[in-house]
């Protein structure tokens, strides 16, 4: 084997793992390369390192920024992860302390979500208005307020 291969899988006891270079790390997680720096640099992310310093991934690193991207995606602050990866590695006595912060990060979505679906609705029926304006299914003097109103929907 030559210094690539040997850089690209190791031996353990579970068998062969993977090891992934940075860009083709960044790829498989829909990240670049310097956004996977800075997780870097705020410590959501350990990267592993070769013989030489050389930065590597595996494939629990891959699964762990998945998670950490859902988290994100949830509109979790840069922050809030910062935390729940510090409680994290403190063990499992801060299993109370991330329970609680997952709650509230989802209560906070649920809200988002709840607005998103009235803005959702309220496009719908603006969709709706001009289509019966032009289909002729609503009258020329109905305003969007009051076409909401009759179909007891608020602005």
């Amino acid at each position: 084997m030559n210094k690539k291969e040997d850089f690209m899988t190791t031996e353990t006891m579970n068998g062969t793992e993977q090891h992934y270079r940075i860009g083709d790390f960044a790829e498989m997680t829909g990240l670049t390369s310097p956004t996977l720096r800075y997780y870097e640099k705020e410590g959501l992310v350990k990267p592993h390192r070769s013989e030489n310093g050389l930065r590597y991934y595996t494939d629990a690193d891959v699964n762990w920024i998945k998670f950490l991207l859902h988290l994100k995606s949830t509109g979790m602050s840069i922050e809030q992860l910062k935390l729940y990866v510090q409680w994290r590695a403190e063990g499992d006595s801060t299993i109370s302390k991330r329970l609680d912060l997952l709650k509230k990060v989802r209560a906070d979505f649920m809200k988002k979500m709840d607005d998103l679906d009235h803005s959702l609705t309220i496009l719908d029926d603006k969709i709706d208005w001009y289509a019966g304006k032009t289909e002729g299914r609503i009258s020329d003097s109905e305003g969007f307020a009051e076409y909401l109103e009759n179909m007891n929907h608020a602005e």
